[in-house]
Order: C-alpha cells, then sequence, then structure tokens
C-alpha cells in the first residue's frame, strides 16, 4: 500500500468507519479517537496491508479497539447496559428513529456490533465474521437474536404511531 492509496483510504472510509463506532459508543470525542487510532495503526502497518482488504482491516482493527475499550470501562466502572431493562416498550411514541437507537443501545455488545456492521454498514456475513473474529453461524445468531429483541422491544406498530 503506498501512502497515496492511504489517503485515499481515509478520503474513503474515514466517515463510515467513524459513523459505525459513534453509532456503538455513543460518544462523539471517544469516537474519534478511536478513528484516530485505527488509521494510526493502518499507517504503522502501511506495507503489510493490501489495497484490496484495507476497508476490512479499518473495520477489524476500530472494532476490535472499541471493543477493548468497551471491556476496560465496565471493568472499571461496573457498567452492565442490558442490566434492569425491560424487553418492551409499551408507551406510545412517533419518532421510530430515536426509539430504535435507545432499542439498539440496550443490545449487548456484540449483538449490537453485528447488527450495526450488518443492517447500517451493509456487510455480507462473511465479512461480518472476518471482522469480529466470530464464526459466520455465531453471526447470523447473533443478528437473529438482536432482531428478536428489537422487534420485542418496539412491539406492534399501532404503538409507535
Amino acid at each position: 500500500m503506498t501512502v497515496e492509496d492511504y489517503n485515499k483510504a481515509v478520503e474513503s472510509y474515514a466517515d463510515n468507519l467513524y459513523r459505525f463506532v459513534l453509532k456503538n459508543l455513543k460518544d462523539v470525542h471517544l469516537s474519534e479517537d478511536i478513528v484516530q487510532e485505527t488509521f494510526e495503526k493502518l499507517w504503522v502497518k502501511l506495507e503489510a496491508v493490501s489495497v484490496l482488504k484495507v476497508k476490512t482491516y479499518l473495520f477489524t482493527s476500530a472494532y476490535h479497539t472499541m471493543i477493548d475499550y468497551i471491556r476496560k470501562e465496565k471493568r472499571y466502572v461496573g457498567f452492565d447496559p442490558g442490566e434492569g431493562i425491560e424487553p418492551s416498550h409499551s408507551s406510545h411514541y412517533s419518532d421510530l428513529t430515536e426509539l430504535l437507537e435507545i432499542a439498539v443501545g440496550n443490545l449487548p455488545e456484540d449483538q449490537k456490533a453485528v447488527v450495526m456492521l450488518r443492517d447500517y454498514e451493509g456487510y455480507a456475513y462473511r465479512e461480518i465474521a472476518d471482522i469480529t473474529g466470530l464464526s459466520e453461524s455465531q453471526v447470523k445468531v447473533y443478528i437473529y437474536r438482536a432482531r428478536v429483541y428489537l422487534k420485542n422491544y418496539i412491539g406492534s406498530i399501532e404503538q409507535v404511531i
């Protein structure tokens, strides 16, 4: 990979990478730091990363950096995002996007990451497996469980409208 290829990768993937990390962490500054760290890792391994695999490398690196941060925070804070949350939503609400973001935020980190990669970024199951280090069947299971949770959380469309 050349410096030109690196610059093209920054232009092509920085926004998508930032959006992926931000949707998972909900912290602007931390998301910026993780994206910057990811591109720094790519710069260090410039010679070893193929131009054809740069997108997968970037998302894999960002995913692992994000997971490391989440694990570190849980260890220090003792925070469990799914603790004490009811998997349903019964009151009437009209902003489906906001409701969906809340529901996605309640998912366990692995499920949230695979759903984001599949439904927001459009990756195939095989690509998600490569990025996360999970098996393809485990990716499918996590996506299925996440979608079932989201369906139960949101409830019927009449409650949302």
